[in-house]
């Protein structure tokens, strides 16, 4: 009969093992991930033209923010607009 012990540390390291992994298979970025992004970061991110950002933007479907001339958007605004298939 083979017994192996296991101690907290092999614990800590399997979950940091386990969280690693998770995260790379739901494509979770490491780390703190962006608030807000950038007009050509939301444009690449949904595959759409300029005109098209501008058109949901106008008609109320993506809420933005303007500091100076930039043009900023929530993550969690384009997650809900993608979850709700409005595209």
């Amino acid at each position: 009969m083979n017994v192996e012990l296991i101690t907290s540390e092999d614990l800590k390291q399997f979950k940091n093992e386990m969280l690693t992994e998770i995260n790379r298979l739901i494509g979770a970025p490491q780390g703190q991930s962006k608030q807000w992004l950038k007009s050509v970061e939301v444009r690449k991110l949904l595959n759409i033209s300029a005109g098209t950002l501008q058109n949901l933007r106008l008609n109320g479907t993506l809420h933005f923010t303007k500091i100076g001339g930039m043009l900023y958007y929530k993550l969690a605004d384009i997650n809900k607009l993608l979850e709700g298939g409005a595209l």
